[in-house]
């Protein structure tokens, strides 16, 4: 079938639409129409050039949900109308990674930078020429043929359009927060970078019991969003969160830092390992160029203080699991989904969507498919 797609044929590069011929699904497989993307940082990293698939072009786009269209032969489990959320690491079940709790770690994941199957074949193609998925995916398209590993089925009756977020950006942030940083009640914690993760590391500290949560961000706009959704302070630099973390705990400094910078440098990290207290956990969830290395935090002041840097893929999140957790939440309206959503964009408007990110004008920009 025929299917229209935002392309990126180089890095650097811009996006391209184009129209796509499409694969249906093999089994294990299944044919998503797609409702909703979130135009996520990580995608512009790989128009940028701050990251490098392995085949160009391709699409991207990781952060959707949809409608089954069309489930693969033996392939149980599935029905053609399921509402489905993308999950952007897959989750075998069975590796090592799997089988520890840590899901978000599968194997199957190796292949996110890939976007072929594992045998090496692309769903995609343009005049015969292949087209890879970044994840697997390519939310950027408005079907897409997907893996069942890379889908969480939610109710039916829930907005789609918001329900996207939850494939990244919700439970990337959120757990940061509550399972990297391992945030507590009581807790002081320093959030940098109000964007679609940062935002949901501010939700995410609150709901765990922070009382105190100090939101960093340059941009005015994002430090008001945070006051809204749980930041008790809201600051424009580092200097001023790591005062008032001290000011809160009698000079000792956060309990923890979730850094979400888009661009993330070794500064940053450096910043925040400086504004945590003994013991305390820098988180690390934004992405930086492949090309920079080094971070200027003495082994000495790691040492002593016996404080940690910590990544974070996905928030160590399950997405099998915590998709449907977020969305009980969202229904309980203990999770704000809706106020992430800054503006809505056709896929015509795509680099106008990303060009806004950059301008700090969105907390999310989300793609809405028009079929």
């Amino acid at each position: 079938m025929k299917t229209r797609a935002a392309v990126l044929r180089k890095a650097p590069g811009e996006w391209e639409i184009a129209e796509l011929d499409l694969d249906g699904p093999r089994q294990g497989e299944l044919l998503v129409r797609v409702v909703a993307s979130g135009l996520c940082h990580s995608d512009d990293h790989l128009a940028k050039g701050d990251m490098g698939m392995r085949l160009l072009p391709v699409v991207a786009g990781h952060e959707g949900s949809g409608v089954v269209e069309e489930v693969g032969r033996d392939t149980p489990g599935w029905s053609v109308g399921d509402h489905v959320v993308t999950s952007f690491v897959p989750s075998c079940g069975r590796c090592r990674w799997c089988s520890s709790g840590m899901q978000n770690l599968c194997d199957t994941g190796a292949g996110t930078l890939w976007g072929t199957r594992d045998d090496g074949s692309v769903r995609l193609s343009e005049h015969g020429r292949p087209i890879s998925q970044m994840s697997g995916l390519g939310t950027f398209s408005q079907w897409m043929t997907i893996s069942t590993l890379s889908a969480v089925k939610i109710p039916g009756d829930l907005p789609l359009d918001v329900m996207c977020l939850v494939g990244c950006g919700v439970p990337t942030g959120w757990g940061s927060a509550v399972n990297s940083a391992q945030v507590r009640p009581g807790h002081t914690v320093i959030v940098m970078g109000i964007g679609g993760i940062g935002i949901n590391a501010v939700q995410g500290a609150a709901h765990a019991g922070a009382t105190t949560v100090i939101a960093v961000d340059p941009v005015e706009m994002k430090r008001e969003v945070a006051l809204d959704l749980g930041a008790t302070h809201a600051v424009g630099d580092m200097a001023a969160a790591t005062d008032i973390a001290r000011s809160f705990t009698n000079g000792q400094g956060a309990d923890s830092c979730v850094i979400c910078v888009g661009i993330t440098t070794g500064e940053h990290i450096a910043q925040g390992v400086e504004a945590i207290r003994k013991a305390g956990i820098c988180v690390i969830t934004g992405i930086g160029s492949d090309e920079r290395t080094g971070i200027p935090v003495s082994p000495t002041h790691l040492t002593l203080f016996q404080k940690r840097i910590q990544g974070s893929l996905c928030g160590e999140s399950n997405l099998n699991t915590d998709v449907l957790l977020m969305t009980q939440l969202y229904q309980q309206g203990k999770l704000h989904l809706d106020e992430l959503v800054t503006r809505r964009y056709r896929l015509e408007e795509i680099n106008e969507g990303y060009a806004d990110m950059h301008a700090g004008k969105n907390i999310r920009g989300i793609i809405v498919h028009q079929h």
